[in-house]
């Protein structure tokens, strides 16, 4: 065998043995990339995903609670992928169906209209992934959980307040929240109940459809041409207040007739101590929070709802297993016991606009 033939072998050979040894580098290297990858999809499936579709984030009192929901289900060791609705109710059905797509264990709803969401829980029910309505209950959906506060409460101590201001009765009016939120129907009913037999007459009543605050303006502004001596408003809540008391204000009646809220917003905190508006229905947010992330994530882990949920609340169709917390009316008198020294807000934040010493 010539020398030319021998050296064309041998380098033929050489080449052979790099693709040999590139070829196992290259699938040890696939391997190992697959291994991290498993081990990645691996842990990945140990998390538990929760979806959280809020209404909208215009209203103060639902950044407090997503991030209270985020931060507990955090520590619980779950994912929490939160979408903002936007006020809109077609954009919350889209990204109920977003959630379904990503496989999510649990859906949070803070529903936008409580009364068009019902197929869209149909779909992630048929996808095999829990529902839980928070705050609102959403309607003939047959959710797996419901937890609010007791809104029919929260209507009671709104009237009993005014009861407590007003001794010696006289007009009012209500200015509500959106007609397709279910809780406005249940506050509706505990105020109306609570007020019966009592020297209170409720003389005009509207809706801020959408919770839209400022709608309130032009009913309040309407309401007076004709009942200028009106002496209560119950507002649906704080939001719908600071509109209120800023036509009371216009008109020089701020502080003078008897304005009640609920959510405990650090303005109608402010307003109670400047003696602007008499009572906030708070409900402890944080709390709310906290105890819907737990059940959400307990939910996931064991594929059902926790056995110490043995309350029902009616979503029109279905008895829907609830877990139920009491509202606080809060006052000049407690609010500094109950939201100061509770952790709600600072003291320095409450009393920003008034001369009293906060140290």
């Amino acid at each position: 065998m010539s020398g030319g033939k021998i050296f064309r072998k041998f380098l033929i050979f050489l080449c052979l043995a790099a693709l040999m040894l590139t070829g196992c580098t290259s699938a040890k290297t696939e391997e190992a990339a697959q291994q991290e990858t498993d081990g990645k999809e691996e842990n990945g499936e140990k998390k538990i995903q929760i979806g959280l579709t809020v209404d909208s984030f215009v209203i103060e009192r639902w950044i407090r609670d997503r991030d209270v929901f985020v931060a507990t289900a955090r520590d619980l060791g779950a994912e929490v992928n939160v979408q903002d609705a936007g006020a809109d109710a077609q954009e919350q059905i889209s990204q109920i169906d977003y959630f379904i797509k990503k496989h999510m264990d649990v859906i949070v709803i803070i529903a936008r209209d409580c009364g068009a969401l019902s197929e869209a829980v149909e779909r992630a029910h048929s996808a095999g992934i829990r529902v839980i309505s928070y705050d609102r209950m959403v309607n003939d959906a047959n959710t797996d959980m419901y937890i609010s506060f007791d809104n029919r409460m929260v209507g009671e101590i709104m009237a009993q307040s005014m009861e407590e201001a007003i001794p010696d009765g006289g007009k009012i009016f209500m200015i509500q929240g959106s007609a397709t939120d279910n809780n406005v129907a249940m506050v509706k009913e505990g105020f109306e109940d609570t007020l019966q037999g009592s020297n209170l007459q409720v003389v005009y009543e509207a809706n801020c459809e959408g919770w839209t605050a400022e709608l309130a303006v032009d009913y309040v502004e309407e309401a007076l041409e004709e009942y200028p001596d009106v002496k209560g408003i119950m507002c649906g809540n704080d939001d719908i207040a600071s509109q209120v008391i800023q036509v009371l204000a216009e008109n020089q009646l701020a502080g003078q007739v008897i304005v009640v809220g609920q959510d405990g917003d650090l303005a109608a905190c402010q307003r109670i101590v400047e003696g602007t508006q008499y009572m906030t229905a708070f409900k402890s947010i944080e709390d709310l929070a906290r105890q819907a992330a737990r059940y959400a994530v307990k939910m996931a882990e064991e594929g059902k709802v926790s056995s110490d949920v043995t309350d029902t609340v009616n979503d029109g169709s279905y008895d829907v297993p609830a877990k139920v917390l009491e509202p606080v009316a809060v006052t000049r008198d407690n609010i500094d016991e109950v939201i100061i020294d509770g952790g709600f807000h600072r003291r320095d934040e409450v009393y920003l606009n008034t001369d009293y010493d906060t140290e």
